[in-house]
């Protein structure tokens, strides 16, 4: 086992895993998931789909018939990012079909390798499966082709993400995410607990709640609320979802919190043990000019009350960010801010970006570009301070007893994570002695006896 060094790209999504194997002549299909976990839920459901039209996964480009890639267009580094990955499978296959963000600019994608078969957006399923269908036409057999109540997953199975909602109502300078997936569109309220009460019966023990906005759920639909199969109802409110879900039985951890007023209302449903003591905010910044220059809310000071205001109700409480240095205009002045504030927040799990132009963002356009030079120094001035940070905190969980849920085992440990971790982007815990007949999904207590920076080891009680 090795340890888990804190992830820098929270917005890359798991390795898919696939452990079905073809019957003979079965038409088969392979998937390359990038960008963030709401992209690997939309490769789900198109798998999830193909599965049930007859279409066996290939775990290798070698086996497959064709190859769908899940593009990300979220910065140029991912762009480019995706068109290695879509000249790779063609290398490696030549029928390629290319999907997701980045396939909101498919003479992007074409010119690049004009070859693929057919390009399609975000989110626009019925359009891959026609590809796929053009491809390699489906065949069915309806006695062998039945899915479990959970379709195609692409995480352990202990494990599941649950997509609330697609697009998102901010207009950032630097994101071009609504252009790419458009505006807040909420799922209804029935719709979420149906599939989550189905994934808890199939056996996930953690729900991953994700979405660009998941503190606005609802209000394009006005909080509308909704009827399930047994009569009751679901009001589409992020309140009273995490309240719903936390009945199921199942972890409840709450991703991409936007920092408004009513996120308040959540802090005593993690009291009471009906959602994880942890929220994922994407803070971005704390200088308020270096805000106001990225379209965000620039209210760093109260947002530090709101913190104090939230770790009082729930001491326990983890808090996870997302940041970025080097923004344009950003002075020496206001980094120090940032780094300032980041004593007081006391975040738990932070992740950095270097500001990177994104073809069609606003930002490109702002004066005052900060040099790559300056850029590094500041990131690992950053990650320095984060690091120290973690570091303190994880030595104070030493002596502690924590509920863990084990992620894998293998020859020389179990690896695990507690209730402050959320899986790929946080860190570990580890147990290297008494971890015999331990599988993944088991939730067991442990007493944490050594800490690093971003991981921890610990004994079964």
């Amino acid at each position: 086992m090795s340890q888990n060094p804190p992830n820098l790209r929270p917005d890359l999504a798991p390795k898919p895993l696939f452990d079905t194997p073809a019957r003979p002549g079965q038409p088969r299909i392979g998937m390359v998931s990038l960008g963030c976990p709401k992209a690997l839920v939309d490769s789900e459901r198109i798998l999830t789909r193909l599965r049930a039209e007859g279409y066996a996964i290939s775990p290798d480009y070698q086996g497959a018939d064709a190859v769908i890639v899940n593009t990300c267009g979220f910065l140029d580094s991912a762009k480019a990012e995706s068109l290695e990955a879509i000249g790779e499978a063609l290398a490696a296959n030549g029928r390629v079909i290319v999907t997701g963000c980045l396939g909101a600019e498919p003479e992007y994608i074409t010119g690049a390798h004009p070859s693929v078969m057919a390009v399609t957006g975000p989110h626009q399923y019925e359009q891959v499966l026609d590809a796929v269908h053009v491809a390699v036409p489906p065949s069915p057999d309806p006695f062998v082709d039945l899915l479990p109540a959970t379709g195609v997953k692409l995480t352990p199975r202990h494990y599941s993400y649950l997509k609330i909602s697609e697009g998102c109502n901010h207009k950032c300078r630097f994101c071009i995410i609504p252009d790419m997936r458009g505006r807040l569109v909420s799922r209804p309220a029935h719709a979420v607990m149906r599939e989550a009460e189905k994934l808890v019966e199939a056996g996930v023990r953690e729900l991953l709640v994700i979405s660009q906005d998941t503190s606005a759920y609802g209000v394009d639909i006005k909080h509308a609320a909704s009827s399930g199969r047994d009569g009751r109802e679901h009001r589409a409110h992020i309140t009273d979802l995490a309240r719903d879900l936390g009945s199921l039985g199942a972890w409840v951890r709450l991703h991409y919190v936007y920092p408004y007023p009513h996120v308040r209302d959540l802090i005593p449903l993690m009291t009471e043990g009906l959602v994880l003591p942890y929220l994922d905010i994407p803070f971005q910044h704390a200088h308020p000019e270096t805000l106001k220059r990225m379209a965000r809310p620039a209210a760093a000071a109260k947002t530090l009350d709101e913190i104090a205001a939230w770790r009082a109700v729930c001491p326990e409480i983890t808090l996870r960010s997302t940041f970025i240095v080097g923004y344009p205009g950003e002075t020496e002045e206001e980094f120090q801010t940032l780094l300032d504030w980041m004593d007081e927040a006391q975040l738990d799990r932070v992740g950095c970006f270097q500001y990177e132009n994104v073809e069609g963002a606003r930002s490109n356009a702002l004066p005052d570009h900060v040099p790559d030079e300056v850029k590094q120094d500041r990131w690992e001035r950053f990650m320095e301070k984060a690091q120290a940070i973690s570091e303190a905190k994880l030595a104070a969980k030493i002596g502690t007893r924590q509920q863990v849920l084990v992620d894998s085992v293998d020859a020389e440990g179990a690896t695990c994570r507690t209730k402050a971790d959320a899986p790929e982007i946080d860190g570990n815990l580890f147990i290297d002695d008494d971890f015999e007949g331990l599988t993944p999904g088991d939730i067991v207590t442990v007493e944490v006896d050594e800490a690093s920076e971003y991981d921890l080891w610990g004994r079964r009680i």
